[in-house]
């Protein structure tokens, strides 16, 4: 048996999206064009949310912490996957591939809660819109976000405290950033745990919250067909669909991820998968929910166009 300093590992080489060129010049075209666009749309989100007192209300209060987390989430590991595709197999170092990894895994888990929130803030406000203040008090919307943050917190703690730390030199991650399957997979320590852990947090941090949402929708569905304004019918049908399509993508994709039995492998579907949750829907989340909305385009030209006229 070798020294440990033989075996200890520093950084990790990542094998990236695609090992032909062509493949990966694409990709980062698509990555570009998907970061700034989730870069400026969320960004521009927690502008006008915080400068417009109109927008001050518990939807949009949930709104911008989703383009906060999203813009978060864009910038946790985008930049660097950008860079990397002009690299053949780049490197990480150990302490960033954690740090990405458990920032990452703390911002997708916020994600999963936080959309069965702002589906049940949809619920008060269409279906007991009398006593829609009274219900989404700001106290309790805080709480929330909270709860939210507190859940997602303590299971990635709880995955810092099951990391394997024997690697036996193995730093090769089959994948174009750190993620917990991956970096799981390197591991030549026992990993049943973890990978027992993973399956249970991921079970209930999507099982319950999409299927809440799902039902929650049910009902929004039921009350829009009953309201006798046809063009109201038609515009909140608009935005459920659309809402529930972002749902079904994150989720569904996450789902496929984390619930099913895993291959002892990472394949090139698994990445393009994981590309779908982690990069698809932060750039699609400010384009159906807030950006085709009339009350933030209003704010859009109450901030700016009171600052080009001064």
């Amino acid at each position: 048996m070798g020294s440990p300093n033989e075996t200890r590992v520093t950084e990790f080489i990542l094998i990236g999206l695609s090992e032909h060129p062509r493949a990966q010049a694409v990709f980062f075209f698509f990555l570009l064009m998907a970061y700034l666009i989730s870069l400026l749309g969320n960004g521009l989100i927690v502008i006008l949310i915080i400068a417009d007192s109109h927008l001050h209300t518990p939807m949009y209060f949930f709104l911008c912490v989703l383009s906060s987390v999203d813009l978060i989430l864009s910038n946790n590991a985008l930049p660097e996957i950008q860079v990397n595709c002009f690299f053949y197999r780049p490197t990480i170092s150990f302490y960033r591939c954690l740090v990405q990894m458990y920032v990452g895994l703390l911002l997708v888990s916020t994600e999963c809660v936080l959309l069965a929130i702002m589906a049940y803030d949809r619920f008060a406000a269409i279906c007991q819109p009398l006593h829609y203040m009274q219900i989404m008090s700001w106290r309790f919307c805080i709480s929330l976000v909270a709860a939210a943050l507190g859940l997602s917190s303590l299971t990635t703690l709880i995955y810092i405290l099951l990391q394997p730390t024997d690697f036996c030199g193995r730093n090769v991650i089959n994948h174009f950033a750190c993620e917990v399957q991956s970096f799981l997979k390197l591991a030549c320590s026992d990993t049943h745990t973890s990978e027992l852990f993973m399956h249970v947090a991921s079970f209930f941090l999507l099982i319950p919250p999409f299927s809440f949402i799902v039902v929650t929708y049910g009902r929004i569905g039921w009350a829009v067909i009953l309201m006798r304004s046809k063009e109201g019918r038609k515009k909140a049908f608009s935005t459920c669909s659309s809402h529930l399509v972002v749902v079904g993508v994150f989720y569904g994709t996450i789902m496929i991820m984390y619930v099913k039995p895993q291959p002892k492998s990472t394949s090139d579907q698994d990445k393009i998968i994981s590309l779908m949750y982690g990069v698809l829907t932060p750039m699609l989340n400010p384009l159906i929910y807030s950006l085709r909305n009339r009350d933030v385009k209003g704010a859009f030209w109450r901030v700016f166009g009171r600052k080009t006229s001064e």
